[in-house]
């Protein structure tokens, strides 16, 4: 029986990758995004259904999830609509931290709801949560980023115990740089003369790691595996530069790896 996968942020980046993937192997894709009239590409793909969807839009989630079920079954929803923020904490306005809070994870939790009464109805079901290393550990000016991603990560290890119950699966894909457009795309910033300098540092240093950034496709495929290998794995490190991170962490504990951070980007 073909599988269905239903995909938040999927006009650009990691989402329409995975769409065009999943579709490659055979499943059906309903593709969301803010403004499905604007796509091209997907549109012309079998078996790819287009569907309106802004995450930070509680009645459309609700509406856009509803459709997507009289559609097809759903196998898996795939949270991957994202914003990036960068600033100090007192250069973001109010609107900017509550948009990012919105977005990266109340989106996140809206959209897991509306789905969860039918997967526990069929007993069967995953969900899937693009998060980030930001998700694991922290950089410098990116903290309600980091409140966010580290929220969906501690969230999807907690509900892995009541989803589990029902036979439903819950996973994150915590991937590095992603060679996308989502600096320039999807990324905010706040500014202030307090914190200027350190700003400045830390766009140099994202742009040396974005030279180790894996391709939208890649992780796209790491998607994939998390979607198919039937493990009992919440959390999945993605890409070369995320797991040599990671594993540094691990190597030499939270606190002096945090130490090691602040050392290379702040001098």
């Amino acid at each position: 029986m073909q599988k269905t996968i239903f995909i938040t942020g999927a006009s650009t980046g990691l989402g329409k990758a995975t769409a065009k993937l999943f579709q490659a192997k055979g499943w059906n894709v309903i593709a969301t995004m803010r403004d499905p009239e604007k796509e091209k590409e997907l549109t012309q793909l079998e078996n790819v259904t287009l569907l309106p969807l802004d995450v930070t839009n509680t009645e459309q989630i609700k509406t856009t999830a509803a459709k997507a079920i009289s559609l097809h079954t759903i196998d898996v929803v795939f949270n991957n609509a994202g914003y990036g923020l960068v600033g100090a904490l007192e250069a973001l306005s109010d609107e900017q931290i509550v948009k990012q809070i919105n977005t990266n994870l109340l989106g996140v939790l809206r959209v897991t709801k509306e789905f969860i009464p039918n997967f526990r109805e069929k007993k069967s079901g995953l969900f899937i949560s693009t998060t980030s290393i930001g998700g694991l550990f922290t950089f410098p000016l990116n903290s309600i980023y980091h409140a966010a991603k580290f929220a969906i990560e501690g969230w999807s290890e907690g509900m892995s115990f009541e989803l589990g119950l029902h036979n439903i699966g819950i996973k994150t894909i915590a991937p590095g740089g992603i060679v996308t457009d989502f600096i320039s795309r999807s990324l905010d910033q706040g500014t202030h003369p307090a914190y200027q300098e350190l700003q400045d540092k830390l766009f140099g240093v994202m742009d040396t790691m974005m030279e180790s950034a894996s391709t939208a496709e890649y992780i796209a495929e790491i998607v994939y595996e998390a979607a198919t290998d039937g493990k009992d794995q919440v959390r999945y490190v993605a890409g070369e530069d995320a797991n040599a991170l990671y594993k540094r962490r691990l190597e030499i504990g939270t606190e002096d790896f945090r130490k090691e951070i602040r050392t290379q980007i702040i001098g």
